[in-house]
Parts: C-alpha cells; sequence; structure tokens
C-alpha cells in the first residue's frame, strides 16, 4: 500500500469537492438506471461520460494525482460509448460505480485523516484490463469488463449474461410513467382522505410496526419505506391494487418475525431446514392479526401470500402467478429490493446502491416475480430516481 498526503488544503475546498462528487455520483447512479431501460440512448451516454469528466477535472484542480490514471481510463471507456464504438452493460455500469466509490472513499480518507492509502499496483492492473477494452474487440467486451470489476471488488460474482426480464422491460419502453407520485401524510405510507376508523387502524399498525422494528438492528424505518415506495409504484402502474389495502399489507406482513428468536434473526450463517420452517412461519403470524378484520382482509391476503414466486416454488401454499394478488406480487420485490439496498444480519457487508440493486433484482427475477411488475418497479424507479432524488 502506498500513502497520499495532499498539499494543505482549506477544509471548506474538501467539503465542496466531496458535495460534489456525491452529487455527481447520485445523479450517475440515476442515469445507470435509466440506460438499463435505453442503453442506446446517447445524451444519457454523454451524461455519464460527463458525470466522469467532471470528477477527474476536480481532483486535477486539487493535486489527488493518485485516482486521476484510473478516473482518466474510465472517461476513455465512456468516449467511446458516446461515439456508439462500444455497446452499454449492465457490466459497465459495475465498473463505473465501484470506481467512484473507490474515489468517494478515498477523498474521505483525506477528510478525516489528513491522507489516504491506496494500492498502487492494482490501480496499474485496474488500468491495464481497461485500455483492453477497445472497439476491434467488441466479443470479449463482457469479459473484460467482469476482469476489471473483479479487481474493484473480488467478492462479486459476475454474471455476463443477459439480466432476466430483458426483453419485457423493452416491450416497456415506449411507456411514459406518470410524474405524481401518491399523496402521502408527511413521509410515512399512510394516504390522505382516509376515514376516521381506517385512518386510525393504519395510524395504529404503523405506531405497531415502528415499535416491531426496535426488535432488530437491521428494521429500522422499513415499514414506512416499503410502505412508501408500493404506493407510488401502484401509482405509477395506474392503481390497479387498493392503496389502503397495500399500505396495511407493507406495515403488518412481517409483525410475526418479530415473534421469532433474537438470535434467528440476527444469524449471519445459513438457516438449518428447521429453522427456516421456523421462520417462514412469519406469514401465518402476520396474517391471523388481521383476519378478523373484515375491511382489511385483501391486506390479509396480500400478506399471506407476499413470499410465494410465479414458478410455485414459494411458500407457503406454492401458488403460482396466476393464483397470487397483485399486491402480494408487487411487496415480494419490494421486500427483496429493501433487503439488498439496506443491511441485514447475513449482508452486513453487501449493502448495494439503488442502481446496483435494480439490475441485481432483475437479474434474479425468472421465476420469482411477476415480470409485469418487474417492468412496472424498473419504470417507477427510473421516474423517481430522476425527479425526486
Amino acid at each position: 500500500m502506498q500513502t497520499f498526503t495532499p498539499e494543505e488544503l482549506e477544509e471548506d475546498i474538501l467539503s465542496d469537492l466531496m458535495e460534489e462528487i456525491n452529487e455527481l455520483y447520485e445523479s450517475s447512479e440515476q442515469t445507470l438506471i435509466e440506460l438499463e431501460l435505453r442503453p442506446e440512448d446517447n445524451e444519457l451516454q454523454r451524461s455519464l461520460f460527463r458525470s466522469i469528466h467532471t470528477i477527474k477535472g476536480d481532483l486535477g484542480l486539487v493535486n489527488f494525482s493518485p485516482m486521476i490514471p484510473l478516473l482518466q481510463h474510465v472517461e476513455d471507456l465512456l468516449d467511446f460509448l458516446r461515439k456508439g464504438q462500444i455497446n452499454y452493460t449492465s457490466t459497465m455500469s459495475d465498473l463505473v460505480l465501484l470506481t467512484m466509490d473507490r474515489v468517494k472513499s478515498f477523498v474521505q480518507d483525506v477528510m478525516n485523516a489528513g491522507c489516504a492509502e491506496y494500492d498502487g499496483n492494482l490501480h496499474e492492473q485496474l488500468v491495464l484490463a481497461i485500455t483492453r477494452i477497445t472497439p476491434d474487440n467488441h466479443a470479449d467486451h463482457d469479459k473484460l469488463l467482469a476482469d476489471a470489476v473483479l479487481l474493484l471488488n473480488p467478492d462479486l460474482d459476475i454474471d455476463t449474461g443477459e439480466s432476466a426480464g430483458t426483453e419485457e422491460t423493452a416491450e416497456a419502453e415506449g411507456e411514459k410513467p406518470s410524474a405524481k407520485p401518491p399523496q402521502t401524510v408527511a413521509n410515512t405510507g399512510i394516504l390522505k382522505g382516509l376515514s376516521a376508523e381506517k385512518r386510525a387502524d393504519m395510524l395504529f399498525f404503523r405506531d405497531l410496526m415502528q415499535t416491531i422494528e426496535h426488535r432488530s438492528n437491521y428494521w429500522a424505518g422499513r415499514g414506512d419505506r416499503i410502505a412508501k415506495l408500493a404506493l407510488y409504484i401502484n401509482n405509477e402502474a395506474g392503481s390497479p391494487i387498493d392503496d389502503d389495502q397495500l399500505s396495511v399489507a407493507c406495515y403488518v406482513h412481517d409483525f410475526g418475525m418479530a415473534f421469532m428468536p433474537l438470535h434467528l434473526l440476527n444469524k449471519t450463517d445459513p438457516y438449518t431446514d428447521a429453522e427456516f420452517n421456523l421462520m417462514r412461519s412469519h406469514v401465518y403470524k402476520s396474517s391471523r392479526l388481521l383476519e378478523h378484520l373484515d375491511q382489511w382482509d385483501h391486506a390479509r391476503k396480500i400478506v399471506m401470500q407476499h413470499h410465494e414466486r410465479v414458478d410455485g416454488s414459494g411458500y407457503p401454499l406454492g401458488l403460482k402467478e396466476d393464483d397470487i394478488c397483485d399486491g402480494a406480487k408487487l411487496l415480494a420485490i419490494l421486500d427483496t429490493y429493501d433487503a439488498m439496498t439496506h443491511s441485514r444480519a447475513h449482508n452486513q457487508d453487501s449493502r448495494m446502491s439503488k442502481k446496483q440493486a435494480v439490475i441485481e433484482l432483475n437479474r434474479a427475477a425468472k421465476g420469482q416475480f411477476s415480470m409485469k411488475w418487474v417492468r412496472h418497479f424498473n419504470q417507477a424507479m427510473t421516474s423517481l430516481l430522476t425527479k425526486n432524488p
């Protein structure tokens, strides 16, 4: 490892630099999500190029030289892309985000400690790996990109095949999602305009969920996150699911998990068969809380079915796609997405960015999720992250 100690810089210069890098990271993440839907969109390609070019320029102004060669070669790669000389792939987006992650960590270390360690040999290998990707060797691009990504993160298992749902997503490209999000009360998933009785019930369920979230170190804010996102996507899809029932299901669906032993909730090793069966029983425990509340009967159905899979391999009943309600199909996607983007006992060190989670969810979608709702999820996420970062 080598140590970089910059010339003395004023604190506000470093703060401004970090702020701009964070802003460009967020905008690049949104651009990459859109590129998953429209990989040949030249304006998106040019926007991504400009973000990397700007970060490189900013680091050059403060003489953060160790990062410049790596950024330069990623910029060269994106220059090929914007000129139509190479094609966009999901693995390319992994390379861009992981490079930006490395830059952010480098700058943050300088801010915190006045210096930053870096692996100069690794940087040389990365530069060499990226320079191997040229307009003349299209057939090798996926493998070469995967090689570069694995240098940045050896723990990644890069699948260079096509993502599940690619054709379905392409079919939906012409649809323009509505920019109007569902109305919410403050920052919750509880809608305005409810009857007094429904409002009282929903606030009660939300209060219970917030209490239950204290049962695990990994649940904070989960109920509101999932409920808000579910209502947004349902709205973008034309509201085929009753919003009230969907919101209640989002808050209630994991109540039963709170009554599992803590050592299971926080277990990092794989479950035994007996432990897995016990954890699966949470859908019964959760749905039974609603069985005598007739006005929430459909919410109970959503809760009961949210771990079913469209190929019939889910639980508790092994239902197939036509027998699973839309609310459960949507909740299954969002339950998985939230687990990908927020720490859990089993993935404390592998939390994904929003964009990475969208890509990985699509890769795993076939057989697990309804592709109709994956399409709605993809388009709503693009709309949400672009217009409401």
